[in-house]
């Protein structure tokens, strides 16, 4: 059967081998009245066009395309890649808390990328070049990759951040007289917090129980009450007049309110003969014990010790009329540690490592309360590593002594001490020094200070500004006005311990160490883009500074 169609084409192909393939076949169109007449037209055309194409190509050879690394990883930073990075953190921080909720999340990330576990515990002798993590305390952990031909003289290309983040912790005595029915929770603010943001806010309970069994073993459960929140920290009404504008007492006036009972309530049942033998009763209040039982799946008499924080339970979401905002808790510094970690496995996954380097992930906990703590930044986790590897057979066939090795290595290499900065407030402009207001979804900003509260020198600055150049990416300038106050990094304690040189720098972000910050949506990729980017690049590029 044939078909009669009227032919009214109009093509939009700007190409001149698809404009001349789209003349043809308008002109069959306008001389041909059926299907079959048609159908041998465009075929014709075809031909036509694949030999016209073909001379074209002769005239003007192309350059051959050669899918190397640098062009897919350039491919894969694109907008779709920056929103998606973006939802990945808001779901990574709300389903991981508490510290050691993120550590345990990043070593399982780990592993499924062919990293292997190292206990500190154990002896490293046998390592060989490969993939490797290592963790201490369940609350700080180093990740690195070391090269098979890597040797003292290449140093070490490493990013230090902190996981560590504001909180409120449990008392080890928790337990509150009840006032007027109120049950309520002993806690202790951590680096400062218990202020005015942590009013009002849905605060869910979570952390590490101790746990004993049958046997005697104890080991590690980690437990959150997400999306459940226990405790409220109420502010007093503005109608009391003066005892509502503060300042207020953190100890008797931001205690958290966590039940209530009235007369008439039913009484909460009596402890049984296990629960007054458990190690943490008489300490805790009962109720909140055996929620926490619970949450674990354990009794109460299982329970030898815990560290146990209140939290924000309200998820992360993006904001902004465009998205182009993320709102979030835990901000400083979940996300410069999950940047930091993802270019390394991201770096792995491409090939992006030479054969001769040497990457480490170093993230600490305890930044936010000055690092001396054997978890924290000076408790030497990046010197333990880095000396573990040099002492192994297969980095030190001869069983020399390291310590030159050690110095020589540190003297070849780069620190990025990388945590957040603050983001330009347009409500408050005259804060910031001039030509130093970091903006979102542009690029990391580099932190200076000439007091020494950030480690980055002149040459760090410049080798910092090289390869952002060669990665195609944007960096920013954060130093304080002269009469404000600098606050500190592990960039100083990394410095000074190893004397490797070391820069700042870091994600931006609005209302730092508030419970909630915000970001802008693209600067979690920006992150990993430019960690990508250092990893790929620092020793090639720190080559050129000769001898400085």
């Amino acid at each position: 059967m044939q078909t009669h169609i009227k032919c009214n084409f109009q093509f939009y192909f700007f190409s001149s081998p698809f404009l001349l393939f789209s003349q043809l076949i308008y002109q069959y169109c306008l001389k041909m009245s059926n299907i079959d007449d048609i159908l041998l037209g465009i075929s014709e055309s075809l031909k036509r066009l694949q030999k016209v194409s073909e001379e074209a190509k002769a005239e003007n050879p192309q350059p051959v395309q050669i899918q190397n690394l640098e062009i897919n990883s350039t491919k894969k930073f694109t907008d779709n890649y920056y929103s998606k990075v973006a939802d990945d953190y808001i779901e990574f921080t709300y389903k991981n808390p508490t510290i050691y909720h993120v550590v345990k999340f990043f070593k399982s990330e780990l592993e499924s990328k062919g990293f292997t576990y190292l206990p500190e515990s154990e002896s490293w002798a046998d390592l060989e070049a490969g993939k490797y993590f290592t963790i201490r305390n369940g609350s700080s952990l180093a990740a690195f990759v070391v090269g098979k031909d890597w040797k003292a003289s290449k140093g070490v290309g490493a990013i230090g951040s902190h996981i560590d983040s504001l909180t409120t912790v449990l008392k080890p005595n928790s337990t509150k007289a009840k006032v007027d029915g109120y049950e309520l929770l002993g806690v202790a603010p951590y680096a400062g917090t218990l202020g005015s943001v942590w009013w009002d806010r849905d605060l869910g309970v979570g952390g590490r129980l101790l746990v004993k069994d049958g046997k005697g073993k104890v080991s590690q459960h980690l437990v959150d009450s997400t999306p459940h929140p226990i405790a409220h920290i109420p502010t007093l009404a503005p109608h009391f007049g003066a005892p509502a504008n503060g300042p207020f007492n953190t100890e008797t006036q931001a205690v958290p309110v966590i039940g209530f009972s009235g007369e008439n309530d039913k009484e909460e049942e009596e402890p049984t003969e296990e629960e007054k033998n458990a190690p943490l009763y008489g300490k805790h209040p009962l109720k909140l014990l055996r929620y926490i039982a619970k949450l674990a799946n354990v009794s109460v008499a299982d329970i030898l010790q815990w560290d146990l924080q209140l939290y924000d339970v309200q998820k992360g979401t993006k904001g902004g009329l465009n998205k182009e905002f993320v709102f979030a808790p835990r901000v400083d510094d979940r996300v410069c540690s999950f940047a930091a970690l993802n270019a390394l496995i991201d770096s792995t996954v491409d090939n992006n490592l030479a054969n001769d380097s040497f990457s480490i992930v170093g993230l600490f906990d305890n930044e936010e309360i000055g690092s001396l703590t054997r978890q924290g930044a000076r408790g030497g986790l990046i010197e333990l590593v880095v000396d573990r590897v040099l002492s192994s057979e297969f980095y030190n066939p001869d069983g020399l002594d390291i310590q030159e090795s050690l110095r020589l290595t540190y003297a070849n290499s780069i620190v990025l001490s990388a945590d957040v900065n603050h983001l330009f407030n347009p409500n408050f402009p005259g804060v910031y020094l001039e030509h130093h207001k970091p903006l979102p979804n542009v690029g990391v900003t580099l932190s200076l200070d000439p007091n020494g509260h950030m480690a980055t020198d002149s040459i760090g600055l410049a080798l910092a500004e090289e390869l952002a150049r060669k990665n195609g990416d944007k960096v920013q300038y954060f130093q304080i006005r002269n009469d404000s106050r600098s606050g500190g990094t592990i960039g100083p304690a990394i410095s000074t311990s190893t004397g490797a040189r070391t820069i700042d720098l870091g994600i931006p972000q609005l209302s730092m160490h508030s419970i909630r910050a915000t970001l802008g949506s693209k600067d979690i990729g920006l992150g990993i883009k430019f960690f990508y980017g250092f990893f790929k690049n620092w020793r090639d590029t720190y080559d050129n500074f000769v001898d400085l």
